[in-house]
């Protein structure tokens, strides 16, 4: 096992002959999730008899591969010129319309161009958020989307604030509802999804959805499998894929992405998730989306300070309209104005 400050050289075995190397890494160290392992071998940190080497190089067997993992430079959420679609802001909460491709806060490899950074550049009172280093990180984050997520997004502007909001999440006094697209034709008009979700046991970047309960030797690699409940109403049928507004009761990792993988209809673009890298409509091919066609349209709840009704919404974003029209003519019809106003 290889600490993050320490090199290590590392054989491998004949039997191993034919593996990739990115792959190899992160089953010889657990402790290194997939992507660090990436980042290191990006860095020309992990090497091949002494040589730098590629994630996808194939493994002979009898190799000795070197991991130099470094410890990384402490990662700080600084002011940047970034501009933001404000949907509704006072004295204590700021709704945001987050675009696609923005992480909201600072991590590991990632540490510009984020929502937080946005703010700082705005010259914007945040919360505090918490008394743990990484809170540091993320002034202001009472909740989160994932990088190419688009839509509304609640930022506390006073630790009052935001310990208001973090009640409201938790007792589950805040609407979501989000608008996603899912391959396949779903069988129902409606849906309840109530499946728990850990982590995937087998692919430490993902999350999973236990419509049947792990093995009981699988069980410590998912980790803690948390209750999650996710509405569902369809919006629109397609051929190949349907519109469905989503409305969630609890805030798991990729709730919803692992729900409708779960179900087998992951959502259009989520390869990560099981989604096919194009959408055929019959013969016809439909353009690579590049994400997950997944947006937070609408959240609501009573106001942290006056306790009235408070919600944004966020319309649907120009490359997800596109892939509808084209998805809709690919089926020789034109996109409903109902949809079209979404």
């Amino acid at each position: 096992m290889i600490s993050d400050s320490r090199q290590q050289e590392l054989p491998v075995p004949e039997s191993d002959r034919g593996t990739r190397l990115d792959r190899w890494v992160v089953a010889q160290c657990p402790e290194l999730s997939r992507a660090r392992v990436q980042e290191l071998i990006d860095g020309g940190l992990v090497l091949i008899n002494g040589n730098p080497a590629k994630a996808s190089q194939k493994l002979h067997g009898g190799e000795r591969v070197q991991v130099e993992a470094r410890q990384r430079p402490p990662i700080r959420a600084e002011a940047e010129s970034i501009p933001l679609d404000v949907l509704y802001e006072d004295d204590d909460i700021l709704f945001v319309n987050k675009p696609a491709g923005m992480s909201v806060h600072a991590g590991a490899g990632n540490s510009q161009g984020t929502l937080v950074n946005a703010l700082l550049g705005r010259g914007q009172g945040l919360s505090t958020g918490g008394d743990e280093p990484e809170d540091s990180l993320r002034p202001g984050i009472v909740h989160r989307l994932d990088k190419e997520t688009t839509g509304v997004i609640v930022i506390a502007k006073n630790d009052y604030a935001h310990a208001q909001l973090a009640e409201a999440f938790s007792t589950r006094a805040v609407r979501k509802n989000y608008i996603a697209l899912a391959e396949g034709k779903l069988d129902k008009a409606t849906g309840t999804m109530t499946f728990p979700i850990g982590r995937d046991p087998f692919n430490r970047t993902r999350m999973k959805g236990f419509v049947v309960a792990p093995k009981p030797s699988h069980r410590s690699h998912a980790g803690q499998m948390r209750e999650a409940r996710t509405d569902w109403r369809t919006l629109a049928p397609f051929s190949a894929a349907t519109l469905v507004d989503v409305q969630l009761y609890t805030g798991r990792t990729h709730q919803i992405r692992v729900h409708f993988s779960a179900i087998k209809h992951p959502l259009v673009g989520d390869t990560l998730y099981g989604a096919a890298p194009h959408l055929f409509v019959g013969k016809v091919e439909l353009p690579d989306l590049g994400r997950q066609f997944l947006h937070a349209v609408r959240l609501g709840f009573p106001h942290p300070r006056t306790g009235t009704w408070v919600e944004a919404r966020a319309p649907l974003p120009q490359d997800l309209r596109e892939f509808l029209r084209k998805l809709a003519a690919a089926d020789g019809q034109t996109l409903d104005p109902a949809i079209e106003s979404l």
